[in-house]
């Protein structure tokens, strides 16, 4: 199998990181723009703006089905090629719509090329890595990733006081440019032409049936896509509990960030800690402290009878993603690990399962909000505790 040796290892995770971090960037960069979009389209309920970050999500999803089982036919560069040019449509036809729905179809047409670079860098990792050494790759490749979402409110402030929040979508298409250059300048493929499996929908129809027959990898998928729910809700949420419930304003991207440094610290701790203690007691650490600590925000906010303090939340919130950072690196290298001999498509129907099962719960969940956080905490309460019954089970198959 060929290697990726035109380029360092560091530059092998920098060039990876920063193709998944266009993911987190079309998402969080948006976020400080909801009330200016809100007014712009003249919403009547600001909810609905949330449908820009959960409908990507679902794009997402196609597309990783897509760009995943393209990748073992046709190779990992041309489809992110592919995807990134996808990606820059979808951003153009946002930026140009004039229409909510217009505008919310770009949305699903950026998700849809973005399903190219969040998990085709999936098959890329485990192209060279497998185990321990895939998710101390994936750790290393997820502090990046994390600390997008640090920056990125404040990015995406700064350019929607200076040229509107328009501007992002151009931001998004110099990003997808610049990525399109680096790839292709720099990254040996992966995934070599006698490797490949023939691009026919017999072909496709019976890679998709290896990687659902694969049990323990459909239970981690399913175990990380249920704790994602939780996280993609805090996601559409974060700008009504900062910003809104306790008043922050412009200060509101400041929190996001810190809460988003627990994510990236988690993700340097893992990939530091992941070989000497396995991937297994990471993934079960994770969502244990994940349920206990919300059934005791839980129970403590409920019976004080009271909105809790910006300090609580916080605090709370910053445990709830860095046991999220813990799980994406380790879950997925779970599902992975006998997805080798397909591992584009088995990123891809992971990545989709995954999707598939965290965006419905996160509208559901979205859809309790009325100024408290307790449906937000219930639901990481909650669905830790499932995703721990199907880690476990999936340990014992």
């Amino acid at each position: 199998m060929s290697r990726a040796k035109d380029i360092s290892g560091l530059e092998f995770i920098a060039l990876n990181a920063m193709l998944m971090a266009l993911v987190a960037l079309a998402i969080n960069m948006i976020l400080p723009a909801f009330s200016h979009m809100t007014g712009h389209f003249n919403l009547p309920d600001p909810n609905r703006i949330g449908l820009a970050v959960a409908l990507l999500y679902i794009g997402l999803a196609f597309g990783q089905i897509l760009f995943g089982a393209w990748s073992d036919s046709i190779g990992r560069k041309l489809s992110l090629n592919i995807g990134l040019l996808i990606f820059l449509g979808g951003a153009l036809l946002s930026y140009f719509s004039s229409s909510f729905w217009g505008f919310i179809a770009g949305q699903v047409i950026q998700g849809v090329g973005l399903g190219a670079p969040r998990v085709v860098t999936v098959a890329i990792v485990r192209d060279r890595y497998e185990g321990a050494m895939m998710a101390r790759t994936m750790s290393f490749i997820m502090v990046i990733f994390a600390l997008v979402p640090t920056v990125s409110p404040y990015l995406g402030q700064g350019v929607i006081r200076l040229a509107g929040w328009r501007a992002l979508f151009v931001l998004f298409g110099v990003g997808a440019l610049t990525m399109l250059i680096w790839l292709n300048t720099r990254l040996v493929e992966t995934h070599p032409t006698d490797a490949r499996t023939p691009l026919s929908f017999q072909r496709l129809v019976f890679n998709f049936g290896t990687v659902l027959r694969n049990g323990p990898a459909m239970l981690y998928a399913g175990a990380l896509g249920v704790v994602s729910g939780a996280f993609i809700a805090y996601l559409n949420m974060s700008q009504q509990l900062f910003e809104v419930q306790h008043g922050l304003g412009s200060r509101y991207p400041l929190f996001f960030a810190l809460m988003s440094l627990s994510l990236a610290l988690a993700s340097f701790l893992n990939g530091r800690l992941v070989v000497r203690l396995g991937v297994e007691r990471l993934a079960t650490i994770g969502v244990v402290v994940m349920c206990s600590s919300s059934v005791v925000m839980a129970a403590a906010t409920l019976a004080m009878g009271r909105k809790e303090s910006l300090t609580e939340l916080s605090l709370y919130l910053a445990i709830m993603l860095f046991c999220f950072g813990l799980l994406v690196s380790n879950l997925n290298a779970l599902a992975m690990r006998s997805l080798g001999a397909v591992a584009g498509t088995g990123a891809s129907v992971v990545g989709a399962v995954t999707t598939f099962v965290s965006v419905p719960l996160a509208i559901l969940i979205g859809s309790f909000y009325s100024g408290s956080s307790v449906p937000l905490v219930l639901a990481f309460a909650g669905f830790s505790a499932i995703s721990f019954c199907l880690v476990k089970l999936a340990d014992r198959l």
